[in-house]
């Protein structure tokens, strides 16, 4: 899933020059063999509207994209994780499987099927005119100025997280690895509608402390089940192990953490460990969480119908 995305990602950033040339290279001919394609069914198409348009829609990636073999698990949590990480493109999905059946001849029966899904996975797409970019707040009390000191802060932090996620090995195949922040934490979504339940992994640096909680947003899904394993705190303690604990935040939610104070994180020996401890505690977070997460879900929606 998150290979064939990344060919999506990949593709947006192409041009109808750039589609022409790979597709000219790999068929060995000359000319643009996209465009005789497709005047071969309408002769009057023009070249320069094709061109305009091709462009205009590699840049939003309204892309078909089929995964096809003779057997695929189907992971409706996972996928739905993975849209909302590629959200911005327009893209379609298509699952199809071929099971292929030996028939008493010896010869293959291959029956192909598309997968069904009767969950509506949600995913946002921002549309801007064209000419437009989507910008990040900036910063604007130094007045345009890099502020030396934060700056060197973010790509501290990030080289942190780079490093640790090199080393994070996750039981869960469904689990999308965390991506390096730039800031003090990272985060691992769990399967609930809207990005709603997640996992947050932190360093404050000046507690010299590394750790990680549940998290979820108001009134959603991932709420929901957050309660759900506070009310089985008792079993789930169990299963966390550690020195996980059950506590509230300065608003009053639950919180369910394990956290580690080390020395200095930047001593070489210091860093090792707190990695190793980090590394376990997320696995095992990720490995009780995230099939509670899952049923508490279920049960969610049944009552919401």
């Amino acid at each position: 899933m998150g290979q064939i995305l990344d060919y999506a990602k990949e593709l947006s950033r192409w041009s109808s020059s750039d589609l022409q040339r790979e597709v000219s290279r790999r068929l060995n001919r000359d000319g643009n063999p996209l465009l005789e394609k497709v005047r071969a069914i309408e002769p009057t198409v023009d070249e320069m509207q094709f061109n305009d348009a091709l462009t205009a829609n590699l840049r939003r990636g309204r892309f078909l994209l089929l995964i096809v073999g003779d057997g695929i698990r189907e992971g409706v949590e996972a996928i739905a994780e993975y849209l909302q990480v590629h959200a911005g493109l327009h893209f379609s999905l298509g699952l199809i499987e071929l099971p292929i059946y030996v028939m008493p001849d010896g010869t293959r029966l291959v029956v192909p099927r598309v997968l069904a899904r009767t969950m509506i996975i949600t995913r946002n797409v921002v549309a801007l005119p064209e000419g437009y970019v989507l910008e990040e707040p900036q910063d604007t009390s130094t007045e345009s100025e890099v502020d030396p000191e934060r700056s060197a802060l973010s790509d501290s932090q990030q080289r942190f997280w780079m490093e640790f996620i090199a080393n994070l090995k996750l039981d869960d195949p469904e689990q999308p690895k965390p991506r390096p922040a730039r800031q003090g934490y990272i985060t691992l979504s769990l399967p609930a509608p809207n990005g709603s339940s997640w996992l947050t992994v932190y360093r404050d640096m000046r507690q010299n402390e590394v750790g990680v909680f549940l998290s979820s947003s108001r009134n959603s899904a991932g709420e929901y089940a957050m309660q759900a394993i506070v009310d089985d705190w008792d079993t789930v303690k169990g299963e966390l192990g550690g020195t996980a604990k059950l506590t509230e935040n300065k608003e009053g939610r639950p919180r369910i953490v394990d956290a580690l104070n080390v020395v200095s994180l930047d001593r070489p020996e210091v860093r090792e460990r707190a990695f190793a401890w980090l590394a376990e505690r997320v696995n095992t977070f990720v490995n009780v969480m995230r099939p509670r997460v899952r049923s508490a879900v279920t049960d969610y929606s049944s009552r919401a119908e």
